[in-house]
């Protein structure tokens, strides 16, 4: 009896401890996830190794796992951030702090490999895909806009590239930076989805970019894209759409009031509008829009202990702000990653397919001078004309054109494709000793097509035959890297990385442009030999660099950068085709001092740099001579066909250089709530290439050039930013602030040059109005001072002496800067400059429990801007319409102005009113501009966790509030063209629209 209690007693006590062991298999273990600052991460994911059981946090940051055994691994991972899995053991709550990855901030993308932030001696900004990702852009340039001190950004249309400056123009010629890709050396961002973007980093002084040698002499942008992560697979999906349009017009004269502007110039037009109806025809309402934008992206990443890989595919679509414009672009990405061993490779491949359909032009004119410029009074169609649209003819005494015909008849297309993408071996020969291989490939192809039928609008513009013109274009640049890297630490405290790089590049393009007529039908839209034209061109380019850099620090307090590059390149001819290049760097880390333990600094770092970078952007060859083609020579009374000097041979052109001198400080306050940089930077470039019109004297037909280094450009500036972040409690918030100035002056021209005139010249008759000149900025606007109007002959008599001018009452006063009664090029001067003082950019952020928010405002001070549409709406010079000013132009009687007040000239007045450069074009381009605004919700609850680690919804506003004096339809003006001669220069360019989107953002 006994023993059968005892025996029932030990089967009870059994069964109770497995009970409690099945109960400590299966227990719940919750908790916190956060970021290093202590920001709740939402969606990030909780995974037991080796099992399907997972769960993800909250929007506060809180996950709940159940069914979790003590000897379980769980696997913590955030997309941007380290993995790391932690063994259950007996805890029940287990609370995450997920570190920054090596491509968050805390590291910095720099030449050839990543730094730590604290060890960085050189100027970088950079911007992290949080802040890409608040701004909807199509284009990556745009990221940069106003969020980094120092980098200017100005959009055009849709497809084209933004133009970008970092700290001013040091250069006279190509001053886009270099942008590097996963390491791949490209010319543009045009081909990646934004939604791809890891990081961009701002290389600015020598110290960052002297690796990058010949390519970085207007500074660097670093791209890293999104690469896989460890731990469980994301998939992601994203979207918006919307649509945008210019709400600003010109205020042009309606009918009424331009049938009596043409009376008083001569012309009796009121039979004319009679014919069709006295409409009255708004015709920049007839070319701008409300488009359509929408944007879909799909990701999917993920990782084991071995490899990594990331997926993307993008579909985006622009239609533009005026008709017929418009953008399409497909893209792919495949990022990869595999451990083999000792053994690392990998791949970086990006594809993109594009359609752009720029804005047309015709005759010289842009859409929109066409626009301003055409009589109110003419329909838009007439079923009667070839073609059904209606334009002027002689009667009329107006030549502009139908703006509504030349965007809608026929098409414009620009097909490309983009293949950027890289792959690596990356092999540890010895600790601490890495040898790296990479091949990068850059390659495009390109189509622009454009087909016009027939057509007659009037007797001014007609087409009795249809045209088709392509011109097709190929090209790659291969890139061949090879580098060693050594790392090491000695004695605890002493830091070392050398690094040695052999680079090759090779790049290849060509060109074929065809165009032919077709008199019989306007149905066939092909290239024929019968009235055709063919050309074709082509061109190799060869570098080949020789690199070294040495970094060194002693216990992270002091640090030491040395670099040099040796370069070679195949625009230059052998006498020169060699560049030097080196730069060196210092730095201290004031906060790691021992007499700084326990202070409110969390950084404080004092560094300084100089070096040296060099340029070879011209185009190739241009050391030895070209010829121009089809020029005729007049022979025996008769014109014989031959050939004029092109470009002259310069076999002694050499290498343009750039010493940069920076200083800066980096300091953070409280564990970094507080931080802040400044920045000083004092540069000289020397020897600028730059193309020198010839005169005729030397055999050149006109339009000659030649390729010198004709001068000295010193450029310096300061740059601050500052932030601040509150990330404790329901409500956070940050906001941080940059001002960049920047400003240049020639110091030197090369003998026997004493000026260079430059500037497109945008409407016939007027004059080239920036210059280059010692002591002044590059290319400045030239012109005429003015002081008012002639009211009376006394008046003009009173300078001019009697008798001794064209000019009469009612004309511009010129001001007379050398007193000697003679108006020539000698009273000329300076009067604007294209170049701001200072550009900013404020960054708002906030977030309240589910909502968040963010206010991106951007602007410029104190530049000028040459708007030449003034010269359309206000020059008077023939009959066009004209702007509603002109009403109160100064209107002449006996001799005497009888509106003294007025402050526009008389119409048709003396040539010198509307040919010369003067300051009547001249106006203020500052402007502040709230460049976006959004507020965002992410569900939660149980009913979204169960499907979704991450849905938010947000509605976003771009360019909805510009403060500015500019009276054109944008003051964002970068150039008229490619050229830094024609910087600040608006020839109606294509403004930017005001948008509002509608977004989705989905984690699976």
């Amino acid at each position: 009896m006994k023993m059968m209690l005892k025996l029932k007693f030990a089967i009870i006590t059994l069964l109770i401890i497995g009970s409690q062991s099945v109960m400590a298999q299966t227990k719940t273990v919750q908790g916190v996830i956060t970021d290093p600052s202590g920001f709740p991460l939402p969606g990030a994911s909780v995974n037991v190794e080796g099992s399907k059981n997972s769960a993800s946090t909250d929007f506060d940051g809180k996950y709940s796992l159940k069914g979790v055994n003590p000897t379980d691994k769980i696997t913590f991972s955030y997309v941007g951030l380290v993995s790391q899995t932690i063994t259950v053991g007996t805890r029940a709550t287990i609370d995450v702090v997920l570190a920054l990855s090596t491509q968050s901030l805390s590291e910095v993308v720099v030449a050839y490999g990543t730094q730590k932030r604290a060890k960085v001696t050189g100027a970088i900004s950079t911007v992290s895909s949080k802040d890409i990702a608040a701004v909807p852009i199509t284009n990556a340039e745009s990221a940069l806009q106003g969020r980094a001190a120092g980098v200017t950004v100005v959009n055009g249309a849709p497809g084209s590239s933004p133009t970008v400056s970092i700290r001013g123009l040091s250069t006279m010629g190509n001053s886009a930076p270099l942008y590097v890709i996963d390491g791949v050396l490209t010319g543009n961002l045009s081909g990646l989805s934004p939604n791809d973007i890891e990081s961009i980093s701002v290389l600015k002084d020598a110290s960052t970019t002297a690796l990058y040698g010949s390519k970085a002499f207007n500074g660097v942008i670093v791209v890293t894209t999104k690469k896989g992560k460890k731990g469980p697979g994301q998939l992601n999906f994203s979207t918006y759409v919307g649509g945008q349009t210019v709400t600003k017009r010109y205020d042009v004269l309606n009918t009424q009031q331009y049938l009596q502007y043409a009376k008083d110039l001569g012309s009796d037009l009121t039979a004319r509008a009679a014919e069709f109806g006295n409409i009255n025809t708004n015709w920049q309402d007839q070319i701008f829009q409300t488009g359509l934008m929408q944007d879909y992206n799909l990701s999917f990443s993920n990782g084991t202990e071995t490899s990594t890989s990331r997926y993307s595919a993008e579909y985006m679509k622009q239609e533009g702000a005026i008709i017929n414009t418009g953008f399409e672009r497909y893209s792919f990405r495949a990022n990869n990653t595999q451990d083999i061993g000792k053994l690392r490779v990998g791949s970086n491949i990006g594809v993109s397919f594009s359609t752009t359909n720029p804005e047309r032009s015709s005759g010289g004119r842009t859409l929109l001078e066409h626009a301003i410029k055409m009589a109110p009074y003419f329909p838009i169609y007439n079923t009667n004309n070839l073609g059904g649209y209606q334009g002027p003819s002689a009667v009329d005494g107006n030549d502009a054109e139908n703006p509504v015909r030349v965007a809608n008849l026929g098409y414009q297309k620009i097909n490309g494709l983009s293949i950027i993408g890289n792959i690596f071996a990356e092999l540890e020969l010895y600790k601490g000793l890495k040898f790296r291989s990479q091949v990068s490939l850059d390659y495009y192809t390109s189509k622009d097509h454009t087909f016009i039928p027939s057509f007659q609008d009037g007797s001014y513009h007609k087409q009795a035959f249809s045209t088709t013109n392509e011109t097709n274009g190929q090209g790659q640049t291969i890139v061949f890297d090879n580098s060693l890297t050594y790392k090491t630490t000695i004695a605890g405290k002493h830091n070392l990385e050398v690094l040695g790089v052999i680079t090759k590049i090779d790049g290849k393009s060509q060109t074929l442009a065809a165009g032919s007529r077709y008199s019989i039908s306007d149905d066939i839209d092909q290239l024929r030999y019968n009235e055709g034209s063919l050309g074709s061109a082509n061109y190799v380019e060869k570098n080949i660099g020789y690199i070294a850099r040495i970094n060194y620090d002693y216990n992270d307090k002091y640090l030491l950068a040395v670099s040099g590059r040796r370069d070679a390149s195949s625009r230059f001819g052998a006498n020169n085709r060699w560049g030097n290049f080196y730069s060196v760097a210092v730095g201290w880390n004031i906060a790691k001092e021992d007499f700084m333990e326990n202070s409110v600094f969390s950084t404080l770092k004092l560094r300084a740099s100089t070096g040296t970078t060099g340029n070879d952007r011209i185009d190739n060859y241009q050391y030895s001579a070209t010829l121009i083609a089809n020029y005729n020579y007049p022979i025996g009374g008769a014109n014989a066909p031959g050939v004029s000097l092109g470009v002259a041979s310069n076999p002694n052109l050499k290498w343009e250089s750039k010493l940069d001198r920076n200083i800066g400080l980096d300091f953070g306050l409280f564990e970094d709530k507080f931080t802040g940089s400044f920045e000083y930077f004092n540069n000289k470039s020397s020897d600028i290439l730059f193309a020198v019109p010839l005169p005729a004297s030397v055999g050149s037909a006109g339009g000659g050039t030649q390729i010198q280094n004709i001068a000295d450009v010193k450029v310096s500036g300061f740059e601050i930013s500052l932030g601040y972040n509150d990330r404790k409690g329901d409500f956070t918030w940050s906001a941080v602030a940059n001002l960049g100035t920047s400003k240049n002056e020639v110091t030197a021209l090369a003998p026997g040059v004493t000026s260079v005139l430059g500037g497109p010249t945008p409407r016939a008759g007027l004059e080239n109005f920036s210059r280059l000149e010692v002591g002044q900025p590059l290319f400045y606007f030239y012109g005429y001072q003015t002081n008012g109007i002639y009211q009376n002959q006394a008046e003009v008599d009173a300078v001019f002496g009697p008798g001794q001018t064209t000019i009469k009452p009612g004309d511009i006063k010129i001001v007379d800067r050398d007193g000697n009664k003679v108006i020539n090029s000698n009273d000329k001067t300076n009067i604007g400059n294209p170049y701001p003082d200072f550009t900013y950019g404020l960054n708002l952020s906030a977030a309240y429990k589910n909502f968040d928010f963010n206010c991106f405002i951007t602007g410029v001070q104190g530049n000028d801007i040459y708007n030449a549409n003034t010269f359309d709406l206000k020059g008077m010079n023939r009959l066009f319409n004209a702007s509603t000013a002109v009403l109160d132009r100064a209107i002449v009687v006996n001799g005497v102005v009888t509106n003294p007040s007025a402050t526009l000239p008389r119409a048709q007045g003396a040539d010198i009113n509307w040919s010369s450069a003067n300051q009547r074009y001249i106006e203020d381009g500052s402007y502040t501009r709230l460049k976006n605004v959004a507020l965002g919700y992410t569900f939660s609850g149980d009913a979204f966790k169960a499907y979704f680690s991450k849905i938010r919804f947000y509605v976003s506003g771009q360019n909805l509030v510009t403060i500015t004096k500019y009276d054109g339809l944008d003051p964002e003006i970068a150039r008229a063209d490619a050229n830094a001669n024609s910087a600040g220069i608006d020839l109606g360019r294509y403004p930017q629209p005001k948008s509002v989107i509608f977004g989705l953002d989905v984690t699976f």
